[in-house]
């Protein structure tokens, strides 16, 4: 694994931003493809995206920063490399549903249309940024020996949980006596595939809803599922609170509860979408 996919003009450019920005592509498809289910126009659309991937990323960067502000000790700058890695998801959700919020009342906009086809959205283009904390060695799995996945050394998960068999090998090959990572679970991978199919199965849900807001719920609840359950193979959380990591606490009390809140009130009060356009 190697977090630099090349250089340009001297600086390195990181498969993490790699990935982020094609997440964002794929974003903005499904919300172009989707646009007429929220009666919004194609300029409309690429001004939400682009907001909403800005105060996105803002967000997610500010709870990673509150949340590991000791790697950040001495060194300022650090903050501000995101093509790193280091984004928490439920950070750039809350900034950016607040942001969704302002810009739909603004417009005048259906809130429940536009959280339907911002749901989809947002697990596609989740999908892809997982690849790129895979392929950054950040959000990383727990030790698996069937088919974990090894780290060089130097990065997080070879901090973490170093294979000290690899030091002799890695100082034959590269003239460095440092430890590899133990094969690890590559829970980013999961989840990236999770959230594929997650995005999926609401694109297709949209042809079974009566009232619109129904699929923004089931998003809540699957994700908040999904995250759930992965969470408890993820090899990177040093603190936990009763037992749980701050995401499981998020899903379980925040997210799942949003999504069951959802489809109770939008099922009396959502549009009605039978003789709406789906695309």
């Amino acid at each position: 694994m190697h977090g630099i996919a090349f250089q340009l003009f001297g600086f390195n450019i990181h498969w993490y931003g790699i990935m982020v920005a094609l997440g964002f592509l794929a974003s903005l498809a499904v919300l172009q493809y989707k646009r007429n289910y929220a009666r919004m126009t194609s300029d409309q659309v690429i001004d939400l995206s682009i907001i909403v991937v800005v105060c996105g990323i803002l967000g997610a960067r500010i709870a990673y920063v509150i949340q590991f502000f000791d790697q950040f000790r001495g060194d300022f700058w650090k903050i501000f490399r995101i093509d790193q890695g280091g984004l928490v998801f439920y950070g750039g959700f809350i900034l950016a549903a607040l942001v969704i919020f302002r810009y739909v009342r603004k417009h005048k906009l259906c809130v429940s249309r536009i959280l339907d086809i911002c749901a989809p959205a947002m697990a596609i283009g989740h999908a892809f940024g997982r690849v790129g904390c895979f392929i950054q060695g950040c959000c990383f799995g727990i030790p698996c020996k069937s088919f974990g996945v090894v780290y060089p050394p130097g990065t997080a998960p070879a901090a973490r949980y170093p294979d000290v068999n690899s030091v002799f090998l890695n100082l034959q090959t590269s003239g460095k006596a440092a430890a590899s990572s133990l094969p690890l679970l590559p829970v980013q991978l999961l989840e990236s595939a999770g959230n594929l199919l997650l995005g999926i199965g609401l694109l297709l849900l949209f042809r079974r809803i009566r009232k619109s807001g129904t699929i923004a719920a089931a998003y809540f609840i699957g994700y908040g599922i999904l995250r759930f359950v992965l969470e408890c193979f993820r090899g990177d959380h040093t603190d936990r609170i009763i037992g749980l990591t701050r995401a499981q606490l998020v899903g379980l009390f925040i997210m799942i509860p949003i999504g069951i809140f959802c489809y109770l009130y939008f099922r009396k009060h959502g549009e009605d979408v039978n003789t709406e356009p789906t695309a």
